[in-house]
């Protein structure tokens, strides 16, 4: 295969991904989801410096999170096989 060849040449942004190497079907679709995610996580990072922002003790969270799994447990006990 002559990589010199134009004809052969496919532009990156149509570029077809190999499933094996990425989620995405394609280099633009991987490149517009990376935006998202970069800004996400500066808006995240921007949050969590910001003074204003509320904090949440392990504890808290803790008990958030148990009184959550008991309700789910609750709702889904007639489910249960015997």
């Amino acid at each position: 295969m002559n990589h010199d060849d134009e004809s052969s040449a496919v532009s990156p942004l149509r570029a077809i991904i190999d499933p094996k190497v990425s989620e995405f079907e394609t280099e633009e679709a991987a490149s517009s989801y990376d935006r998202w995610f970069r800004a996400k996580v500066e808006a995240s990072l921007a949050s969590a410096d910001d003074p204003m922002t509320r904090r949440y003790s392990s504890d808290e969270v803790m008990r958030k999170l148990d009184t959550t799994i008991k309700a789910a447990q609750a709702r889904h006990a007639s489910r249960r096989l015997a």
